[in-house]
């Protein structure tokens, strides 16, 4: 009889791609079959995937925002590439990110900077010197600063408990003085306190295509002239509406007193040093706008001295209602501790857990994603960059929403230059009211920290802290060279906040009004229920006094 066949042996198990094991060779990379074959050959050192979470900044000019998105340049695309190139990611994983389990903290808009953030995955880190083969694949504006070792479970985005974000906001643009739109200006006539249309404005809108005339030429009768109303937005990307007929006028009116912005004066700023941005790559993103477009080049056809605008509005003299010629002067408006204290009472209506969906957009109040938990907003310090005061308005959050941030900071300077009465927060936060909020540039906010609270009380005794704590020095030398530096160039250059400034008015936002209207037809209803009570009740006495003789006669 013969004897049975020996058992099939069992199939070896396959290594997965991606393995949550603490065994050190199951994320091993694998060596060549050749090296294990011959053993005079040395052996190539075998290097193991880490989950680790990466500690980065980067300036997000020229970029349309952190996350990945097909056909556009994003910061996220470019640092997926870097860790391909510096060896972090193999081959096979490469432009499949949930294969070595990416994550992000935080996802920051168009043109929106960060000084200090998150991202996690499974890398080959190994040998040491991984962040410098990191840097040398990404642009200057891209920065990473160091790597924790976390825990095979950690998440980027789930175990990031706040979020602080830093919008700088020009000084002047709490000043309802300062760059008003026409309707202000036509109103103002006369009144004693006249407001001055800005020559500044005027030329740098007409360097963006589609707000003010043609790209780099001033319209001339018939081509869309200054009282022509005008289409298109500052920001391409901003949701904030067309700025249409409030664009300033390029000749300055007939008027009294004038109050041509300067750089408003603080006796006690923070004085900061701005190096040149960076190389050719960082000084290239310099230049663009904040929908990417910078300086128009110089057409020949503006030869003509009448098509010229070669005065600043520091130079340009102005009537008086007298008829007296003179200088524009300098506003004095500065961030005094009135001032001060009114922003940050505005700021603090938005402190709290709030229905927020009048304060981002495609999220309706229904949702429950519309509800988010505000742990602190405040503006206490202004800040000096490149000659001009900017104040720090710092806001703390569990999570933000698409543009809320921004839209936060519009609402509140509208209510600052009195374009928005500030009883309209009452109705701001409910579920049945819809406004359309200005939405403030993407210029001047960047994140500042990513904060783990949680994760690093719980893995203390065995994990280093996601912290900037050892990278401070340098994220602050990163913020100064890159993200500050941008922030001033771009209102010296190109006015970011002072052509926005323009746009905010009753016509563009009609929902200014909102508590005007509602309380008009609050007082109509209450007029139409009393006179309609007093006709029932009138209806009631005259029954009486028709059924009473006839009762009396019983």
């Amino acid at each position: 009889m013969a004897a049975a066949p020996p058992p099939p042996s069992p199939p070896s198990a396959k290594r997965p791609k991606m393995s949550s094991s603490s065994d050190p060779e199951a994320d091993a990379e694998p060596t060549s079959p050749s090296a294990a074959a011959d053993p005079g050959q040395p052996r190539r050192p075998r290097y193991k995937r880490r989950k680790v979470a990466i500690l980065l900044g980067y300036c997000g000019a020229g970029y349309q925002g952190m996350q990945k998105n097909p056909g556009a340049r994003t910061i996220e695309g470019d640092l997926e590439e870097a860790l391909y190139q510096s060896g972090a990611v193999p081959e096979a994983d490469r432009a499949a990110p949930r294969r070595y389990d990416w994550a992000r903290a935080a996802r920051t808009d168009k043109g929106v900077s960060a000084a200090a953030q998150v991202v996690s995955g499974r890398f080959y880190v190994d040998p040491p010197g991984f962040i410098d083969r990191l840097n040398a694949q990404l642009a200057p504006q891209i920065r990473a600063y160091g790597y924790v070792r976390v825990t095979n479970s950690f998440n980027a985005k789930k175990f990031c408990d706040r979020r602080r974000y830093l919008y700088l906001l020009p000084v002047f643009a709490l000043d309802p003085s300062a760059h008003p739109d026409r309707e202000a200006v036509m109103a103002s006539m006369g009144s004693g306190s006249e407001l001055t249309k800005c020559l500044e404005c005027s030329e740098r809108g007409r360097k963006v295509p589609g707000v003010m005339g043609r790209e780099g030429k001033l319209p001339g009768p018939g081509e869309n002239g200054a009282n022509a109303p005008v289409e298109g937005t500052v920001d391409s990307h901003d949701e904030s509406g067309s700025i249409g007929n409030a664009k300033c006028d390029p000749t300055i009116s007939d008027g009294g007193s004038t109050s041509v912005h300067g750089e408003p004066g603080f006796s006690s700023n923070e004085k900061l040093d701005l190096p040149a941005f960076g190389d050719g790559t960082g000084a290239g993103n310099a230049e663009l706008g904040s929908n990417g477009v910078g300086d128009a080049p110089s057409d020949g056809s503006i030869g003509n001295e009448e098509n010229k605008l070669e005065v600043t509005a520091t130079e340009e003299k102005v009537k008086g209602s007298n008829g007296d010629e003179k200088l524009p002067t300098k506003s004095d408006f500065s961030y005094t501790d009135e001032v001060k204290e009114r922003f940050n009472r505005i700021l603090k209506y938005y402190v709290g857990t709030h229905n927020f969906h009048n304060f981002t957009t495609r999220t309706k109040a229904e949702d429950p994603a519309a509800k988010r938990f505000i742990i602190s907003f405040a503006a206490d310090r202004v800040v000096s960059l490149d000659g001009m005061d900017f104040i720090r308005c710092e806001v703390v959050g569990q999570s933000f929403m698409l543009h809320q941030i921004r839209k936060m900071i519009g609402l509140a300077v509208a209510v600052m230059r009195n374009c928005a009465p500030e009883s309209i927060y009452d109705v701001a936060f409910r579920k049945d009211v819809n406004l359309n909020v200005p939405t403030a540039p993407e210029v001047g906010l960047y994140l500042d920290e990513c904060m783990f609270t949680s994760y690093n009380k719980k893995w203390k005794d065995s994990h280093e802290a996601v912290s900037m704590e050892l990278y401070y020095e340098e994220a602050e030398e990163f913020k100064a060279k890159y993200i500050f530096t941008h922030i001033a160039a771009m209102e010296h250059k190109e006015g970011a906040v002072a052509l926005w400034l323009h746009s905010l008015n009753h016509r563009n936002y009609p929902d200014f009004r909102y508590m005007e209207t509602a309380g008009a037809e609050a007082k109509v209803g209450a007029e139409v229920a009393d006179d309609d009570e007093a006709k029932v009740g009138a209806e009631v006495d005259s029954i009486e006094e028709v059924q009473m003789p006839s009762d009396n006669g019983k």
